[in-house]
């Protein structure tokens, strides 16, 4: 299994691999970026929030990361899937993404990570850049 650092650094490089990414990062000091295709958001690094907490301490989860996904079936399939580090939280109810912690990043291999980024940016880029991608990338 991979380490927790060396699959964060995953997500950056794949999140920022994509065409037509942009990342914006927070003006904080925190290292919390948000990719985005088209002006719209595929992976966004939340700050603690009220609705992700340990269950034991009560603390708010500070590593969380929302990624996009296509569809509710697409999140159902991820969520129901034990091998998989994916949750949501009830503030997700009827929203088209899936939550991980960062610490959490080692469950999945490299190739499952990027298709789940991959996936993630094409939920999100316009039909004409995920077409073009898609046949760069998948269909030769």
């Amino acid at each position: 299994m991979a380490s927790r650092k060396a699959r964060l650094a995953d997500v950056h490089e794949i999140a920022s691999g994509m065409p037509h990414v942009t990342k914006w990062e927070r003006d904080d000091g925190t290292d919390r970026p948000v990719y985005q295709v088209g002006g719209k958001s595929f992976v966004f690094f939340r700050t603690p929030r009220p609705d992700a907490v340990d269950p034991v301490t009560g603390e708010k989860y500070d590593d969380v990361i929302m990624i996009w996904v296509e569809s509710e079936s697409e999140k159902l399939a991820l969520l129901s899937d034990d091998t998989n580090p994916f949750f949501t939280t009830p503030h997700f109810d009827g929203h088209p993404s899936v939550l991980v912690r960062a610490r959490d990043l080692g469950a999945l291999t490299k190739h499952e990570l990027t298709e789940v980024i991959q996936d993630a940016w094409l939920s999100r880029a316009s039909p004409r850049r995920a077409t073009t991608w898609l046949n760069e990338n998948r269909l030769s």
